[in-house]
């Protein structure tokens, strides 16, 4: 997805224009943090596919691919889906013409086994790597607030009560779907969401910090704010080429 606003396409022509391999980066942070939203913003700054396992497991099921027929088979039956089938969807994901600059992966790697097996797949299958990993960091008080305003349709759009609410209530401003709130928005469940994570994301930050590919950004700051953070860190780790190009304190976060 590309960004219409005119800095960010003018960014974006140039943002990955050194780069001699395809360039990888990887977005962490726990549920809440606004990972999907900095994810679609970063994407359309940088020019670079924005892959989130949440769309690709949505799009095989809905197309019945054989991938998806295979996950759906233990979703229906309450199981966790394979790392291995999970690596494999992203692997075709990548396979498509729109990733041959890189991609952005929201949602991915989620375990440790799936980082390894993502860098595995990266140097075998596309001759790159992960070039850099901010991790959104938000007060957990701050995530369950945030999510237990959180409405969706069946369709994946996302709204906020605060934030981003529907222009209409209880309907989805783009495809008119009832909007409502998914269990696992439910505050009790969002505490224990960020638990989880916190247990099972802390070999994979530890994975990354060896490497010296982490980044910590502040998200407990506006969107905007952590829009430009991410920027600065991916251009200092040279994840992305934004020489002669201003990172604004204001606007669209590059200008």
């Amino acid at each position: 997805m590309r960004a219409p606003a005119s800095n960010a396409s003018n960014a974006s022509a140039g943002a990955l224009g050194k780069c001699t391999m395809a360039t990888f980066i990887v977005l962490l942070g726990p549920p809440g943090a606004g990972k999907g939203t900095q994810a679609k913003r970063i994407s359309g700054i940088l020019g670079l596919p924005h892959v989130s396992t949440g769309d690709l497991f949505r799009e095989n099921l809905a197309d019945h691919t054989a991938l998806g027929v295979e996950a759906g088979e233990y979703i229906n039956k309450g199981q966790l889906v394979p790392d291995s089938l999970t690596i494999a969807m992203v692997e075709e994901r990548l396979t498509r013409s729109d990733c041959a600059p890189g991609a952005l992966l929201d949602g991915f790697p989620r375990t440790l086994a799936q980082a390894e097996a993502f860098d595995e797949m990266l140097e075998k299958s596309f001759n790159s790597k992960v070039f850099c990993v901010p991790c959104i960091e938000v007060d957990p008080d701050l995530l369950v607030e945030r999510l237990s305003d959180r409405l969706v349709c069946r369709n994946g759009h996302v709204f906020h009560l605060r934030f981003s609410p529907p222009k209409k209530a209880g309907v989805c401003d783009l495809c008119g779907e009832p909007l409502y709130q998914r269990e696992d928005d439910k505050a009790e469940t969002v505490t224990k969401r960020i638990e989880v994570y916190n247990v099972q994301t802390a070999p994979l930050i530890q994975y990354y910090e060896d490497r010296r590919l982490l980044r910590k950004i502040n998200g407990d700051q506006d969107i905007e704010a952590v829009t430009q953070d991410i920027l600065s860190v991916l251009n200092e780790a040279n994840a992305v080429n934004l020489t002669g190009t201003k990172i604004a304190q204001k606007g669209n976060g590059i200008e």
